[in-house]
């Protein structure tokens, strides 16, 4: 067989299981939004539409891996394009975690609602951070489909502002709770569910990461930011 037409072949099964991972981007995207209008809403009946779709948001990565699995095993790839198998399965794992991380949020929604706490508990500022989480995720796998490094990096400066949103909503947490000692285990699920919002963020990061691993070869996990800028140079 020409080495043109298994060159074709590869890209054609390469472009079907990057088409599946953004699929399976937009589901978990999908399950971000829903969770958050719960927590708005007090809706249980919401909560428990993010907690369904975990079962489709699982099967997606157990295909995704059966595939990348397949195509490694008969096409034997090198260099650049085992790079970019690898990193496909890493980014399939991120955004499974991101699933978990929603389904997270909707079980924290189901126990304040049933605790009977207040709809006025302070959540306004958890849908800043999730509104600024799924956006990162957006431009994260958009990244990761043009295999944007300018773009990879600016996710992970931007990463940062997650973080600071969360630790301005933990401080405000704390003062809540020590104004009105009733709100203490509704304020804590708050808590915890601002920490899943936050490794949402966190996620999305990684997936920057793994843009720059493809595009440069460089593993820049746990590397400062100066020398990832050397790198993208």
């Amino acid at each position: 067989m020409p080495e043109k037409h298994l060159s074709s072949q590869f890209d054609s099964e390469l472009s079907a299981v990057s088409t599946r991972v953004m699929e399976l981007g937009g589901l978990v995207e999908s399950q971000i939004r829903q969770a958050i209008y719960a927590l708005s809403q007090f809706s249980v009946e919401v909560a428990d539409q993010v907690t369904a779709a975990e079962v489709k948001v699982n099967a997606m990565e157990v295909a995704i891996d059966r595939d990348l699995s397949s195509i490694i095993a008969r096409r034997q790839p090198t260099a650049r394009d085992l790079r970019l198998l690898i990193a496909i399965s890493k980014a399939t794992a991120n955004l499974e975690r991101v699933g978990d991380e929603a389904e997270k949020i909707a079980r924290m929604v189901r126990s304040i609602i049933q605790s009977g706490a207040p709809r006025s508990l302070p959540s306004l500022e958890l849908r800043v951070a999730s509104d600024m989480a799924s956006g990162l995720l957006r431009k994260a796998l958009d990244a990761f489909a043009r295999l944007d490094t300018t773009a990879a990096l600016a996710i992970l400066k931007e990463d940062n502002l997650i973080d600071q949103e969360f630790d301005g909503f933990m401080r405000k947490l704390i003062t809540y709770m020590m104004e009105d000692p009733r709100m203490i285990s509704p304020s804590l699920d708050l808590l915890f569910l601002a920490k899943a919002i936050e490794r949402i963020g966190d996620h999305a990061k990684n997936i920057a990461e793994l843009i720059i691993y493809i595009v440069k070869g460089t593993d820049v996990r746990h590397t400062p930011m100066a020398e990832i800028e050397s790198v993208l140079k």
